[in-house]
């Protein structure tokens, strides 16, 4: 047993070791702890944390911003000018400037790829600067759409776009440390706490953000200063928080768009477009009962869920652990095969093709919301449902959910009007 334990120490000391002569052949420590912390990027923090890095690399994150010269196999089509102008043929009334007029990448002008779950866009490079082109590639339909085709050159990536794209942006210097959301996205600056020894555990925590030690309230900016959209307040014109780093009050560096934003929001707050899922989710009973992005998704967890959305449970299993369901009645009797998320979180915002995106204000949306506000519902997100009356599909959502007398006398009734056999089938 005593052999055993020394064995393990000796395992524990090699290890320990060999993390900490693995960082300082990276960095200079000294140097680097004299100096203001920085980005260092997310290899460095593997050289400690390979578990969490095996694990965020299966995210969505990682894959944000993807360097084509390292991986050609990042691009998820072939760059075929024939076929993107084809395609834009089809749109051509939606264009805002003439075909002839629009700017089609060839492969060798890309060096980086944005995105590839819903969308792909390409980052190149004119005059030394970063600009996304004109052409956006909808990866579900398997067709090319015009971004930004009549002004795509007077938004420079880095200033609109570039922060939540890349890590460790410096606009001053127009460069940026790593591409993707990578750790220290969310940890802040680590060449202090990378440079410090392994031993060093009480100040290696102190030179490093962990959210989940962070109070909630600011704890959720951290994504939001991402998932939303709005106007930075340091910087004119830039779309991203400049200046904010991950603990701080995200509101000192970013103002939202406003509910009533006609272009981007729904009426009642709702969001039409895609990486809003902040503005909805403070628009949320959630909000108010702190319940917040981290309650519900995991970024890096070990053995990291495999299913969409990197939920901590998948489906239904996520909301009935906190909404337990005591009895199938009123509107949860309605349907015996649907699930929580494609009721409570409908499909009405977008990223590449209209609804690819799930709304984050945990509400449901009637087909009379539809009639007074033109906002999609819920129940025509199922394909049952997608071309059926309005006004007939609330009148049967009303007669199924309505609470019915002990007697059963109402359920009668409407059997006998055919309304509830009509809403169940």
């Amino acid at each position: 047993m005593a052999f055993l334990s020394r064995l393990v120490f000796l395992s524990a000391s090699i290890s320990i070791f060999c993390h900490t002569s693995a960082v300082a052949q990276q960095l200079d420590q000294k140097k680097t702890l004299a100096e203001p912390n920085t980005y260092v990027g997310s290899e460095i923090c593997r050289t400690c944390h390979l578990e969490h890095y095996d694990a965020w690399k299966r995210t969505l994150h990682s894959k944000m911003l993807q360097d084509v010269s390292k991986n050609e196999d990042v691009l998820v089509t072939e760059l075929d000018e024939k076929v993107m102008k084809e395609d834009f043929k089809k749109i051509e009334k939606k264009l805002k400037v003439p075909m002839d007029q629009i700017y089609f990448p060839k492969r060798e002008d890309v060096l980086y790829t944005i995105g590839s779950q819903w969308k792909q866009r390409y980052l190149v490079k004119q005059d030394g600067k970063y600009f996304i082109a004109p052409t956006q590639f909808n990866i579900d339909k398997g067709r090319w759409v015009n971004y930004h085709d009549h002004d795509w050159k007077e938004r420079p990536w880095l200033k609109k776009c570039g922060g939540c794209h890349a890590t460790g942006v410096d606009l001053e210097k127009e460069t940026f440390n790593e591409p993707g959301v990578g750790c220290e996205a969310c940890h802040g600056p680590g060449s202090h706490h990378a440079a410090l020894p392994v031993g060093e555990s009480l100040g290696k925590r102190a030179n490093i953000v962990n959210p989940s030690k962070l109070t909630g309230g600011v704890a959720v900016q951290i994504c939001g200063s991402c998932h939303n959209r709005g106007k930075a307040t340091k910087v004119k014109g830039s779309g991203w928080p400049v200046g904010y780093r991950p603990g701080k009050a995200l509101e000192t560096y970013y103002r939202s768009i406003p509910a009533d934003d006609k272009k981007k929001m729904y009426p009642g707050g709702f969001s039409k477009g895609h990486h809003q899922q902040y503005i909805d989710w403070k628009n949320s009973r959630h909000a108010d009962s702190g319940v917040d992005c981290i309650s519900c998704h995991v970024v890096h967890e070990l053995g990291n869920p495999v299913f969409q959305s990197k939920t901590k449970l998948e489906g239904d299993k996520l909301c009935l652990s906190c909404h337990e369901q005591v009895a199938q009645v009123g509107a949860h009797s309605v349907h015996s095969f649907g699930n929580c998320a494609n009721c409570h979180m409908p499909r009405i915002a977008k990223s590449a093709e209209s609804g690819d995106i799930r709304s984050h204000v945990f509400k449901v949306l009637l087909p009379k919301d539809t009639l007074e506000t033109k906002i999609p519902n819920s129940c025509q997100s199922c394909h049952k449902h997608q071309d059926e009356d309005l006004a007939d599909l609330q009148k049967r959502w009303d007669n199924l959910t309505k609470r019915q007398p002990a007697n059963g006398g109402d359920v009668a009734q409407a059997r006998q009007n055919g309304d509830a056999t009509q809403a169940s089938q």
